[in-house]
C-alpha cells in the first residue's frame, strides 16, 4: 500500500478578491457504463488524415470519449469537431491552466483567469460537452501552506459559476498523490474541490510516485490503492465523479512489446476493480495502438 504522507486541510475558509460561493451540481446518476477516453494533442486533432484514422480505430475498440487540447482556435479544429459528432464520440476540452504550475503572481491574476475562460468558452461555443482544467494548481517549489488550496478552489469556484449557468461539466485534472490527501505545495485537495467540481481527474501514473522502481514493478496496486484513497477520504461516498488518467508507457523504465501490454492491461483492472467512472489514457504523442489491440482482445 501507498502510505498517505501528506495532511489534511487545516483551514475551511479563503479570502482572495471576493468571496465566493460553491457552484456544486447536484449528484449525478452513475452512468450506464464507464466512460473509456484518449488524449489528443491539438497538433493531431488537426491532421484530418491521422484523425480519421484514429477514430476509425478508437471505435473498433469501443472509445467514446476524446480529450482534446485547445490551445489556439483555429478553422480546422473547429470543422475537425464534426468528425467527432459525425461519429458519436464525447468532445471533452483540456484547457492547460498554469503551464508548470503557477506562480502566487500567476495564481492571484484574475487577468489570466479571463484569459484562459476565453479558451474555455469558445470549446462550449463550439459544443464541447464537459471542460477539463489541467495544471490547475501551484508549482511544486511553492513553499507549503493549506491556503494554497484554498487559493486553487477560489479559480475552480470561478469557472464553476460561469459553466454552471451553460450546464457544462467541469473536470480538474490532479496529482496521484492527493488520492490520500492535500497537498500543501501545489495547493490541490480533493475534498475541498469537490464542493464545486462534477468530475476529478487523478493522474494515477505509476511512473509519478516513488520509489520508481517499486510502483513500475506494481501498476496495479498503484492505481487502486491511488483510486482506493479517493473513496476512503469520502467514507465511500465519492460526491463526484472520478475519471483515472492510466499511463501506456513508463518514462523512466523501458519495456517490451510485451510487458508493456501487460502494464497497460494492470492499469485498466486496476481502474475497474475500483469501481472508477471510467478512464482517460495518457500518451504524449497519441499512440494508441498498444491500448486499442488489448481492448480490442478483451
Amino acid at each position: 500500500m501507498i502510505k498517505k504522507c501528506l495532511g489534511k486541510a487545516i483551514v475551511f475558509w479563503s479570502l482572495f478578491f471576493f468571496s465566493l460561493t460553491s457552484y456544486a451540481s447536484p449528484p449525478q446518476p452513475l452512468s450506464p457504463k464507464p466512460i473509456k477516453g484518449i488524449y489528443i494533442t491539438q497538433w493531431n486533432f488537426e491532421n484530418t488524415s491521422f484523425l480519421r484514422s484514429l477514430i476509425g480505430k478508437a471505435k473498433a475498440a469501443k472509445i467514446d470519449t476524446f480529450v482534446v487540447d485547445l490551445e489556439i482556435p483555429s478553422k480546422r479544429y473547429q470543422a475537425n469537431l464534426e468528425l467527432l459528432h459525425d461519429n458519436h464520440i464525447k468532445y471533452v476540452a483540456r484547457i492547460v491552466m498554469f503551464p508548470d504550475g503557477g506562480t502566487p503572481a500567476h495564481i492571484k491574476d484574475p487577468a489570466i483567469w479571463q484569459k484562459k475562460y476565453k479558451l474555455v468558452q469558445q470549446a462550449v461555443d463550439w459544443g464541447a460537452q464537459e471542460i477539463q482544467l489541467d495544471y490547475i494548481r501551484y508549482n511544486t517549489k511553492q513553499k507549503p501552506s493549506a491556503q494554497n488550496s484554498h487559493d486553487i478552489h477560489t479559480i475552480i469556484q470561478w469557472y464553476k459559476a460561469k459553466l454552471a449557468a451553460q450546464k457544462v461539466p467541469l473536470q480538474i485534472d490532479v496529482f496521484g498523490v492527493t488520492s490520500f490527501g492535500e497537498s500543501k505545495h501545489i495547493g490541490q485537495n480533493i475534498k475541498l474541490f469537490s464542493q464545486t467540481v462534477d468530475a476529478i481527474c487523478p493522474m494515477v501514473y505509476p511512473s509519478h510516485y516513488v520509489p520508481f522502481a517499486v510502483h513500475f514493478n506494481k501498476p496495479y496496486n498503484t492505481v487502486f490503492d491511488s483510486l482506493d484513497g479517493i473513496k476512503k477520504q469520502f467514507n465511500n461516498q465519492v460526491p463526484m465523479k472520478v475519471y483515472a488518467y492510466i499511463e501506456l508507457s513508463n518514462y523512466h523504465f523501458r519495456m517490451s512489446q510485451e510487458n508493456t501490454m501487460k502494464y497497460i492491461s494492470a492499469q485498466l483492472k486496476a481502474v475497474e476493480a475500483a469501481g472508477a467512472d471510467g478512464w482517460y489514457a495518457w500518451s504524449p504523442h497519441n499512440r494508441y495502438d498498444n491500448l486499442f489491440k488489448l481492448l480490442q482482445s478483451r
